[in-house]
């Protein structure tokens, strides 16, 4: 499933195309994905004035004028390409299969920019674990999103708000991080990336670097300071283009040359002076991969 990092790199891809334009016309190509379209799904829309295209945690947004916000988490195979009149500007073609079937293209946004120029959005989706919805009020409201926790991005996560969120969680500080109610969008190979940075095991209780003394502050603060750069990094990267992920214009991200310790079992510590070895071990049905000789 894209990570943090990938779905901002489909917003960027989408914004220059879909940020004030109109959508002329809008076609839901199936009933439903992950769950049924909304009622009346292509006619709220289509007309519409595109306000605005944000992200909270995995979730991309779209406002329009006068409208309710549309709500689209991308699944597990989910991807936009996006198609012009002029195959010179064309801003890519998918490198992957799942975006060569036309079978799999389920939603279509026809817009037209503010100077008059045509294009085509495309949601594909072959497994159909992506979904839109619209939320009638903001955003935060919804089900989908409400409780979500502080953004990895930005300087509010530091490391007394970090220490706050995990103080006396006795859970292992990995888990306690992919807790969406705390940090929203942090997911499994953004997480052992920022434990790597920080040097902190992943095994260790959450609450150990949210304790009184000068060593869990600076744990703390060390830790909300990877988890920021790694997060930043990767979107600047284009994101981490694992299996089938792809970005909006369909180009692929290269933040897995960077890569220090996910995916990367039994190769030596990248860290200078370490001497030790990522290992790979599952905690919750998930892999994760860590140095056991700097990460404590």
């Amino acid at each position: 499933m894209p990570e943090l990092p990938e779905v901002e790199t489909v917003r960027r891809g989408l914004q220059p195309v879909l940020e004030g334009a109109r959508l002329v016309k809008v076609e839901a190509r199936r009933p439903d994905l992950r769950f049924p379209f909304p009622e009346r799904f292509s006619e709220r829309l289509t007309g519409k004035t595109v306000t605005a295209l944000g992200r909270r945690a995995k979730y991309l947004t779209m406002y329009v004028d006068d409208g309710p916000v549309l709500i689209c988490h991308l699944g597990m195979s989910g991807s936009f390409r996006v198609e012009t009149g002029d195959a010179n500007e064309m801003p890519g073609v998918f490198h992957h299969e799942r975006s060569k079937s036309a079978a799999h293209d389920h939603v279509v946004f026809d817009v037209a920019s503010p100077e008059g120029r045509s294009s085509r959005v495309i949601f594909n989706d072959p497994r159909r674990f992506g979904f839109m919805l619209f939320s009638e009020g903001a955003p935060d409201t919804h089900p989908m999103l409400a409780g979500l926790g502080v953004e990895p991005t930005g300087n509010a996560l530091d490391g007394p708000l970090l220490a706050s969120l995990l103080e006396g969680r006795r859970s292992p500080l990995k888990a306690a991080l992919l807790d969406q109610r705390l940090i929203a969008g942090l997911g499994n190979i953004y997480v052992s990336e920022a434990l790597w940075r920080a040097g902190l095991s992943p095994l260790r209780e959450a609450g150990t670097i949210a304790v009184s003394g000068k060593k869990a502050k600076g744990q703390s603060e060390r830790l909300a300071e990877a988890i920021r750069s790694v997060i930043a990094d990767a979107i600047a990267a284009g994101g981490s283009s694992l299996r089938d992920y792809v970005q909006a214009d369909g180009s692929l991200g290269y933040f897995q040359h960077s890569f220090a310790a996910y995916d990367r079992e039994g190769e030596p510590c990248a860290k200078a002076g370490c001497g030790g070895h990522i290992e790979r071990i599952v905690q919750s049905g998930r892999s994760t991969f860590y140095c056991r000789t700097c990460q404590r």
